[in-house]
């Protein structure tokens, strides 16, 4: 059912557009939704915590101007932007200075997709996803925190879809086990979940243990976000967010090496690699500028030749069991 929603393997990703990590002007910002609409983009994913609501004012800005059902949007709920400010640091230091609140409940829930449709600029969401819910135990016991967006969040949106408000719902983590955890949950499954830095071309081992095969068995579609793990593969500063380890930036190193050598992007292999697993409805790399924009549309249209995955293989730079553009 997912799938056929998402025009298109290749979505935008906004958590840049919130000023992740540095001041991008309004301008820079426009510019970038705009040539992904112009390029064919159709799939805009978004959420509150991403500069306190300012990626979901910038986007709502430009997608307002176009026909509602061209485009597929998606945000997130679990963070509530409030009116009260606070001193920012971390990712999104240059964002707006609103304090957020963490809360999973029905009614934060409800507040959340309220504030989200005035940011957004629009009267409804396709995919709403809970936003970084934590799947620690304590004993045997639920973790609070996911025991609250279980019995709040979880049910919330599986009432929204049963009445047509939403499409779909799921969630939006950078781990892999709230979402082993949520597909397992018989009154309140969830139809498609967002798996930032977990299913990318540098680290997918752990998910094709029990994310993918899960996800394949009950019908839950993945969206990757972060392809690049923050832009370590793609020259970036930060992997995962953070600092690059040394072996990371060696295996990197090792990747861009072998895509030199059969004359290829790296960037087209990380996307066409997270493409090519069968449970993968959408890719869906962020940026601020509208250049890489364009080679990430590019990228996914690149010729890459067998001889390029063979490499990987035999290098044991992917699993083995990885499915490939070439399988």
């Amino acid at each position: 059912m997912t799938m056929s929603l998402i025009k298109g393997k290749l979505g935008l990703g906004t958590a840049p557009l919130g000023n992740m990590f540095r001041e991008v002007p309004e301008e820079e910002a426009r510019e970038t939704i705009e040539t992904a609409w112009d390029l064919g983009i159709r799939y805009f994913d978004t959420a509150p915590f991403y500069g306190a609501g300012l990626a979901e004012l910038r986007l709502g800005e430009v997608l307002s101007q176009h026909n509602r059902d061209d485009y597929l949007l998606s945000t997130k709920v679990g963070r509530v932007v409030e009116e009260e400010t606070e001193k920012k640091e971390g990712m999104f230091e240059y964002g707006r200075k609103n304090k957020i609140t963490t809360d999973y409940s029905e009614d934060a829930t409800l507040r959340s997709i309220e504030q989200s449709l005035e940011r957004l600029k629009t009267d409804r969401l396709d995919f709403v996803y809970v936003h970084d819910v934590s799947p620690d135990f304590h004993g045997d016991k639920w973790a609070t925190q996911f025991d609250i967006a279980r019995k709040g969040a979880f049910r919330v949106l599986s009432r929204l879809r049963e009445e047509g408000v939403i499409k779909a719902w799921g969630l939006g983590v950078n781990r892999t086990e709230p979402i082993e955890l949520a597909i397992e949950l018989e009154e309140t499954r969830p139809d498609i979940c967002l798996q930032a830095t977990h299913y990318t071309l540098l680290n997918h081992e752990h998910a094709l243990l029990k994310l993918m095969p899960k996800a394949a068995e009950k019908n839950v579609k993945i969206v990757v976000g972060a392809p690049f793990n923050s832009g370590v593969l793609v020259g970036g500063d930060h992997f995962d967010y953070g600092k690059i380890p040394d072996d990371i930036a060696s295996k990197a190193k090792r990747m861009k090496q072998i895509a030199e050598k059969h004359q290829i992007s790296i960037k087209s292999a990380a996307l066409q690699f997270s493409m090519a697993h069968p449970a993968v409805a959408a890719v869906i790399p962020g940026s601020t500028r509208t250049e890489h924009v364009k080679e990430d549309i590019a990228a996914a249209k690149e010729k890459i030749p067998s001889a390029f995955w063979q490499e990987l293989r035999e290098q044991s730079l992917v699993a083995p069991n990885a499915p490939l553009p070439i399988d």
